[in-house]
């Protein structure tokens, strides 16, 4: 499977309680924390959703 590594490069600080939950969800928590996934739809669907915040990178 494919992998992706996702990093929080903006603050989720003043965004909607959802947005923050999704960040949390992702393994991120502070600001420039990275995180490593497989990519399957439901991963790509929070980063989608949160696309605003998040570097993505191909591994």
């Amino acid at each position: 499977m494919a992998q992706i590594q996702v990093k929080l490069v903006r603050s989720a600080i003043d965004r909607p309680e959802r947005q923050k939950r999704t960040v949390q969800s992702l393994g991120l928590n502070k600001l420039n924390s990275t995180a490593t996934h497989e990519v399957n739809p439901s991963v790509m669907g929070m980063v989608k959703s949160v696309q605003h915040l998040l570097q993505v990178t191909e591994l």
